[in-house]
């Protein structure tokens, strides 16, 4: 983390910038925005709650434009952001090749069952469950931007056959785009990679649930308000969904109590899907010169 924060710095001093990093385990408060964003020109955000109160807070004094850093924006209320006429960017396309490829991770490690294997050997048990091979499969794609793509390229080479979802997207090379959750019963693997907005909390319920293929999989790696995590939960539990890999939840850090945390067919993350080296520095680069660009125009 020191080697970011280092990095940080020094884009900002290429860009006539000066910087302030904020000492900080997982997100500021809203409080602790209300009393730091009068003081600052700019604001490079992560996953803090940009709320109103914490964007009129920054308004009434020197904030004049908010860069997110990353893709998603559910947490920043763009609403109030125009109002205020803030400048406002996120930093699209910096990401896709990094989820896709923790997603076909995750595909492969549910398909043949490393999570359980993994577990039994340690135990010194030496098991050999059968697993399902990739070719001829069919996955549903929730999200048919930068990062669906991405993930759709790698599935093609597999020889999995998409079927993809987006409210934006009537056509796409090689796959076939359907409104959803229709054929969602065909999907052996189901794939969220879509924004999180109003219209979509909780599209993953029980009704469609119910709906899917039994013992299919589900892949999770973009927001957790996508899914109705209790009715995922009951289906894990009855086995009519045969295994889960999910890198978001509703509320994060995932409590050591969740259910989800007991069950082994079951692989979590830590909202960490696009954390490699390389993407977060030329993110940074991104998001330091789209708040250059803001403030010095």
């Amino acid at each position: 983390m020191l080697a970011e924060v280092s990095q940080i710095n020094e884009l900002a001093t290429e860009f006539s910038l000066e910087l302030e990093t904020t000492q900080v385990v997982q997100t500021l408060t809203e409080e602790s925005l209300i009393e730091l964003l009068p003081a600052f020109d700019g604001w490079i955000a992560g996953d803090d709650p940009g709320t109103e109160c914490a964007l009129e807070s920054g308004y009434r004094g020197r904030l004049r434009a908010v860069v997110k850093w990353g893709i998603g924006i559910d947490n920043i209320d763009t609403t109030a952001i125009k109002r205020m006429g803030l400048s406002f960017t996120n930093t699209p396309g910096m990401f896709s090749n990094e989820v896709a490829d923790l997603v076909m991770g995750y595909l492969i490690a549910l398909a043949r069952k490393f999570m359980v294997i993994d577990a039994a050997v340690r135990k010194g048990d030496w098991i050999k469950p059968q697993g399902m091979s990739l070719r001829n499969k069919t996955a549903g794609v929730i999200g048919l931007g930068n990062i669906g793509q991405a993930v759709i390229a790698r599935l093609s080479t597999s020889g999995v056959k998409v079927i993809g979802y987006d409210p934006f997207v009537d056509e796409l090379s090689g796959v076939e785009v359907k409104q959803w959750p229709q054929r969602v019963d065909e999907c052996d693997f189901l794939i969220l990679c879509c924004a999180l907005t109003s219209a979509n909390m909780h599209m993953l319920n029980h009704d469609v649930i119910a709906r899917m293929k039994k013992g299919a999989y589900i892949i999770n790696v973009s927001r957790g308000g996508l899914i109705d995590e209790p009715a995922l939960v009951q289906a894990l539990q009855s086995g009519h969904i045969g295994a889960a890999a999910l890198d978001v939840f509703q509320s994060e850090p995932l409590a050591v109590d969740s259910q989800l945390t007991s069950m082994s067919q079951v692989l979590l993350g830590s909202h960490n899907a696009s954390n490699t080296l390389e993407a977060v520095r030329a993110t940074n680069r991104k998001a330091v010169e789209a708040i250059s660009e803001m403030l010095l125009k």
